[in-house]
């Protein structure tokens, strides 16, 4: 038991949603559909009317809109077909299936609000909101276990045949596509659109793992069953003993992780200082906690 405020004998509530079934597959339909919308506002609302090629099959169509006047919702219908059919033959029915929807309703969505006035035309601005809005966009549609296609297939298919990190293809495929923004538009907008990224990163981490308030410390002490019942009692907390080899004596030791809230880590501090002043501690932020008195997953 991990972090538990909660007595053995309570029930636990199920969760909302269903993890499975039809009630989760209509939840996850409706997240896809709304971050998609939510991603085409961004776009419109201030990427392309700013010329901010952050990336992507999206980054593609604003420099086809720029260079050749191509309207954007038809390019990137044009590269993510090919791009879904490739991901189907070369990744798997399962892998493509969920990016399908996102990648059918993004370029329709944005072809809907195509003539919604743009709020600002500072390019930095731009960067910034429309950084914001897809990172937020995404982070709904990742939420509701999709994807939206494009480059992202592409970034997947780079990973198989490669052997690359995941985390190399995307950088691969976006870089490529931030230079050629820098080459055929402007040099800073080959900045604007990297200030966009970055923050687009924050945003999606932002939705998928929460703004966090909670804690998670590991205590090494001696005075073991003391600031196991300390912990208990005093914090009303559960614990997990794990058991641990010192680095340069070998001696055995029992360490104690413990997950807080924010509000509970200073007097977990003072109750393992007047416990064992010797104690050693290390306290770090947990970006999401799941289980039983916390969050419940789902």
């Amino acid at each position: 038991m991990v972090g538990s405020s909660i007595t053995a004998g309570r029930r636990r509530k199920p969760p909302m949603i269903p993890l499975t079934g039809p009630i989760r597959n209509v939840w996850d339909t409706a997240l896809i559909i709304t971050g998609a919308f939510v991603m085409a506002l961004a776009f419109n609302l201030f990427l392309l009317p700013n010329h901010i090629a952050s990336g992507g099959v999206a980054g593609i169509s604003i420099i086809a809109a720029q260079v050749l006047g191509i309207e954007p919702a038809y390019t990137q219908w044009v590269l993510n077909i090919p791009l879904f059919i490739a991901g189907y033959l070369l990744l798997g029915r399962q892998s493509s299936i969920r990016s399908l929807l996102g990648t059918v309703v993004l370029p329709l969505f944005i072809y809907v609000t195509r003539d919604i006035p743009a709020p600002t035309t500072n390019p930095l601005l731009g960067a910034l909101y429309g950084g914001i809005g897809v990172g937020l966009g995404l982070g709904i549609v990742f939420r509701g276990r999709g994807s939206t296609g494009g480059m992202a297939i592409l970034a997947q298919i780079i990973h198989k045949l490669t052997g690359f990190s995941m985390s190399v293809c995307v950088s691969l495929t976006d870089g490529t596509v931030i230079l050629l923004a820098g080459i055929l538009l402007k040099p800073e907008q080959a900045l604007y659109a990297l200030i966009g990224l970055f923050v687009t990163s924050k945003m999606i981490d932002a939705v998928e793992l929460g703004f966090s308030n909670s804690k998670v410390a590991y205590i090494i002490s001696e005075e073991i069953e003391p600031m196991r019942l300390a912990i208990l009692n005093d914090m009303d907390r559960g614990l997990t003993k794990l058991n641990a080899e010192g680095g340069y004596t070998g001696d055995e030791r029992t360490v104690f992780m413990v997950v807080v809230g924010q509000n509970e880590a200073s007097r977990l501090k003072t109750i393992v200082r007047s416990v064992d002043p010797e104690a050693f501690v290390v306290i770090s932020n947990a970006h999401e906690v799941l289980g039983k008195g916390f969050k419940l997953p789902g």
